[in-house]
């Protein structure tokens, strides 16, 4: 039995209807929470409960009461950790949902699997860990010690937690690294949402840092690949680790951390360019400068995914762009 934590949002929908497909018992965690269209998240689920091994509890990761219950009634075996409070700029805002959903509640996950006998935990981490490095590609043995927002700041936070179960208690942890997710019932936060929903409703778009972003997209098959592909390869200590020139993605503890990226940074407004494409409409765009906690550019270094469990993303932008547009065309009837 797996519990996937975040199971009505965007990777932790799609990650959930996999491990279905192939036959796993899931359950679905989630609060259903007011960040972004809170029936977007419904509709997702819709997809999930008709299927007979899924069952779902709407619980905040942060009530903590309600994590313990969960995890003593159900004995998850396994547990996909995606829950969080997303967003890079949103922590200027609300900084207090970071700490409660993102720390809090990733303490609250940590301790059902310690004190239930999960065989593995699979929890979401970020490349804004990266923060103002600008070493390309970014590479798990690199340093993160200088994140540039409050979202960055917790997800290294989850990291260190979760090494110190792993160390403490044995709690075998695999950390995962995601670059700029996107694909089919998406985020509505997130750009390729924002300007496929401008674009085809003749509003202009906001193009910040004047075009010059790159960003590594990742298409969400390919991301639920490496989560489902990491989830059954249980972390175990690596024998190599040497602890006086430690590398930060192994350890002597069972602890793993890996990015999951397309290893393919695409330019802004090569991006715009697909969806333009895609939707057979030009954009009209408004440039402005680079946003607060905002990085110009991400690059992934996936050589130890690769390694480990024989996997690199491949989906290309065209095709991932053209699959999501026709998806928000059907689901928004445009």
């Amino acid at each position: 039995m797996i519990l996937v934590t975040g199971a009505a949002g965007f990777i932790g929908y799609h990650t959930a209807l996999k491990l279905l497909d192939r036959g796993d018992e899931v359950i679905g965690l989630d609060n259903l929470n007011a960040y972004y269209d809170v029936t977007l998240k419904q509709a997702r689920l819709a997809r999930l409960t008709p299927h007979r091994n899924f069952s779902f509890e709407q619980i905040d990761v942060a009530d903590r009461e309600a994590v313990a219950r969960l995890f003593a009634q159900r004995k998850p075996s396994r547990v996909v950790h995606l829950a969080a409070q997303a967003g890079v700029r949103y922590g200027l805002e609300n900084p207090h949902s970071y700490v409660d959903s993102n720390l809090a509640g990733f303490t609250n996950i940590l301790e059902g699997c310690r004190h239930n006998d999960v065989a593995h935990c699979v929890y979401a981490s970020s490349s804004s860990v990266y923060g103002a490095n600008e070493l390309m590609p970014y590479s798990v043995d690199h340093n993160v010690d200088h994140p540039i927002s409050l979202y960055a700041v917790t997800k290294k936070t989850n990291e260190l937690m979760a090494h110190s179960y792993a160390h403490l208690f044995g709690l075998p942890m695999t950390g995962l690294r995601f670059f700029t997710v996107y694909g089919p019932w998406g985020r509505p936060d997130m750009s390729l949402f924002l300007f496929t929903r401008k674009i085809l409703a003749d509003e202009p778009i906001d193009v910040f840092n004047h075009g010059h972003h790159a960003r590594d997209f990742t298409y969400i098959d390919d991301i639920v690949e490496g989560v489902v592909r990491t989830l059954d390869q249980v972390a175990t200590p690596d024998p190599d680790w040497d602890a006086k020139h430690p590398r930060p993605g192994t350890s002597n503890a069972p602890y793993r951390l890996y990015n999951i990226g397309n290893h393919s940074p695409v330019q802004l407004m090569d991006f715009i360019a697909c969806i333009e494409a895609a939707t057979g409409k030009t954009a009209t765009k408004n440039f402005l400068p680079m946003q607060p906690g905002d990085v110009e550019r991400t690059y992934a270094d996936i050589d130890s995914l690769a390694h480990a469990v024989g996997f690199r993303p491949e989906t290309p932008i065209e095709e991932g762009v053209r699959r999501f547009v026709n998806w928000y065309r059907d689901y928004y009837n445009v």
